[in-house]
């Protein structure tokens, strides 16, 4: 059985920093790509960041690039984003998912989700 399973998010105050995880089990991900996408309240998911199958290209949504950095470890299964410089419009579910083949910035292209984590930020 396929599992994401996200960590790592909570409260923080504005300008903090926040470093969310994602354990993939059930089977390896290491040939393809990822990404993190976030869900605020009323509003739908949206693209955050997203990371090719050995890291060697990265992509960002346009407001959060300079201050979020994704990476990944395939030795472990895991998948990361370093938060910085956090703003209360970050506030929002972070959602891991593995894309097996299409457009990075598209939900549509990722197969599998995890549950997602609570990132608030406080002003």
């Amino acid at each position: 059985q396929v599992q994401l399973v996200e960590s790592g998010g909570g409260l923080v105050q504005a300008g903090g920093s926040l470093r969310l995880s994602c354990a993939a089990s059930g089977r390896t991900f290491s040939s393809y790509a990822m990404g993190w996408f976030r869900q605020a309240p009323g509003k739908e998911r949206a693209f955050v960041a997203a990371i090719s199958w050995n890291g060697g290209a990265t992509y960002y949504a346009d407001s959060v690039k300079g201050r979020f950095t994704i990476s990944r470890d395939n030795a472990r299964n895991a998948l990361y984003l370093q938060m910085n410089s956090l703003k209360p419009e970050d506030t929002a579910v972070y959602f891991c998912a593995v894309n097996m083949g299409g457009t990075y910035y598209s939900k549509g292209a990722y197969d599998y989700w995890g549950q997602g984590t609570q990132v608030t930020v406080s002003s």
